[in-house]
């Protein structure tokens, strides 16, 4: 348990952003889904301007960290195109 003021905010703040990052990351793992396993090229090359945004924007968040984000933005691209 907290001893001040201070560290019952951290705790508060702290559980705050844990939540936000989860929800993001969740959003940006379905986002990236839907184009791997897409039912056409049409319907992956469709989702992935929606899902390159995500990723990029939870690697500019920190979520991700910057590689990660580009290792999977390669992976989208080579399975839209493998469709």
């Amino acid at each position: 348990m907290p001893n001040n003021k201070q560290q019952t905010k951290r705790l508060k703040t702290d559980e705050i952003k844990r939540q936000r990052n989860k929800a993001d990351k969740t959003r940006m793992r379905s986002a990236v889904k839907s184009v791997v396993e897409a039912e056409s090229k049409e319907a992956a090359l469709a989702a992935m301007p929606a899902a390159m945004k995500r990723v990029d924007k939870a690697a500019k968040k920190h979520i991700i960290h910057d590689n990660a984000a580009a290792r999977m933005k390669a992976r989208m691209a080579r399975a839209a195109q493998a469709k």
